[in-house]
């Protein structure tokens, strides 16, 4: 038997919101390391900070060191965002809504 739509819905509610706890603590704890690395008292614009960001994870993940995402880089994500010092290429899980 199908689900019905209202049920669906409050599937993707509850989803929607273990996205956007996962991504609050992920951003929490990437947080915290770079400010026991002392990042937070370096001035740097954020799109220099997010490609290195994005340098350091394709490093990680055995890529080569260069920064693909550097043309992405100027569209950064508002400070606001708990997801925000996630790198570009990190799976956030496609919901815009976090």
């Amino acid at each position: 038997m199908k689900k019905p739509s209202s049920r669906i819905r409050e599937e993707i509610a509850r989803l929607q919101d273990q996205l956007k706890q996962a991504e609050t603590r992920e951003a929490e704890r990437i947080g915290r390391i770079a400010l026991k690395a002392g990042l937070g008292e370096i001035e740097i614009d954020e799109a220099e900070l997010q490609a290195a960001f994005e340098e350091t994870a394709q490093r990680f993940r055995g890529g080569k060191g260069a920064a693909a995402g550097r043309k992405n880089a100027g569209e950064s994500r508002s400070g606001s965002d708990p997801s925000a010092t996630q790198p570009a290429g990190a799976d956030a899980g496609g919901s815009g809504e976090a």
